[in-house]
């Protein structure tokens, strides 16, 4: 999944947030059913053979179910007149299968409600289009929620990006004894400083800077990279004096008092909100042949030909000073003072996240990407 991940960050543009997360389990139920060239293509996106994706996606909703802070789901919607494979249905969660009544209005609004309450309001739409020949619906769910295991204190940021530096921005300072919070990385796009934030919940944000040019997708595929422990980290301890980093500064300062290696670290706060076609990546996504509405892939689904009509997600994400928060549902439908005495001496390193940026956020033990991101418009700061 996190290879998924990455691989939709290569292809990002611009400010977005993205849940590969919320998009796999999906996948591996249409594989399932899928037959010919669409159940390989599809299997190839998930990584694993069709014929285990089913008990994979089973396996990895109950996992994400039973992690605090991290909310998923589920849902299947069919017209009444479309039968299913028990087989197929079998692999669901319980209670996941609803109906589709033909009443296009009346099933938006049940779908929208789905949607906020599996998100607890975070999104209040369905994003899928429903059509008079669409014959079933399958959507996921997700939300994660954290509190700040040390919270940030708000302040406007300082910064010379042109950009963030034309419109105060609300920035978020912290300090801490914890050097190992931050370390950085050479990779082959360039290095790429990791700044841990942790949670009380064991749902951490990794926010992400590269040297100036590298891109969201450079930068992100990093981040993935540098979790699977393709590329060796120098912990901050371990950091050279001078400009040790993207955006990191490690100084030799004097003080009044013994005192130990302290961290400072600056960012943003940001609120953000995208959607994605998924069809506009669909080799991405093994969707190439499955979004061929003129025959049926899908046998292992029903004996009515069905092919996919849509693919859509929406996601959002809000990092703050004491927590951050994200969500994503993606659906398919299936169509027919002074001078002291400064004789000590300790180390200071500053890390400032204070251009563009990625972030991860995940699950600490698993290290799964629940979402991820590139970060351009903080928000703003006021007095």
């Amino acid at each position: 999944m996190n290879g998924l991940t990455a691989r939709w960050a290569g292809a990002a543009q611009g400010g977005t947030v993205f849940s590969a997360a919320a998009v796999w389990p999906l996948l591996a139920h249409l594989a399932d059913g899928a037959a010919g060239p669409a159940r390989a293509e599809l299997a190839e996106a998930l990584g694993l053979p069709a014929g285990q994706a089913a008990d994979a996606a089973r396996d990895l909703l109950a996992a994400m179910g039973a992690v605090r802070g991290l909310d998923t789901a589920l849902g299947l919607w069919t017209k009444r007149t479309l039968e299913l494979r028990e087989q197929w249905t079998a692999g669901l969660p319980a209670g996941a299968h609803g109906v589709l009544t033909g009443d296009l209005p009346a099933d938006h609004r049940a779908l929208d409600a789905w949607a906020a309450q599996r998100t607890g309001g975070l999104i209040d739409r369905m994003p899928v289009l429903l059509a008079e020949d669409t014959e079933m619906v399958l959507a996921s769910a997700l939300a994660l929620r954290t509190r700040w295991l040390s919270p940030f204190e708000e302040g406007p940021l300082e910064t010379a990006y042109e950009p963030w530096a034309a419109e105060p921005r609300l920035g978020l300072r912290r300090s801490s004894v914890l050097l190992d919070r931050i370390g950085v990385a050479p990779t082959p796009g360039g290095h790429v400083t990791e700044l841990k934030v942790l949670g009380n919940n064991a749902l951490d944000v990794h926010l992400l800077l590269g040297e100036k040019g590298m891109g969201p997708g450079r930068v992100v595929e990093a981040g993935v990279g540098i979790l699977a422990g393709r590329y060796p980290v120098v912990p901050g301890p371990r950091l050279p004096l001078g400009h040790a980093g993207p955006g990191v500064l490690v100084e030799k300062e004097r003080c009044e008092r013994p005192e130990p290696p302290s961290l400072h670290v600056t960012t943003v706060a940001y609120a953000m909100e995208a959607s994605h076609d998924l069809l506009e990546l669909h080799r991405l996504f093994g969707l190439t042949t499955a979004r061929d509405t003129t025959r049926g892939h899908f046998p292992g689904i029903s004996a009515f030909p069905l092919a996919v009509g849509s693919a859509r997600q929406t996601c959002v994400a809000r990092f703050g000073a004491r927590g951050f928060e994200a969500a994503a549902v993606t659906a398919f439908d299936m169509a027919g003072g002074g001078m002291p005495d400064l004789r000590h001496v300790t180390t200071r390193i500053s890390a400032v996240f204070d251009r563009p940026f990625g972030f991860l956020g995940l699950h600490r033990h698993t290290r799964l990407v629940l979402a991820a991101g590139w970060v351009t418009d903080p928000l703003p700061w006021q007095e």
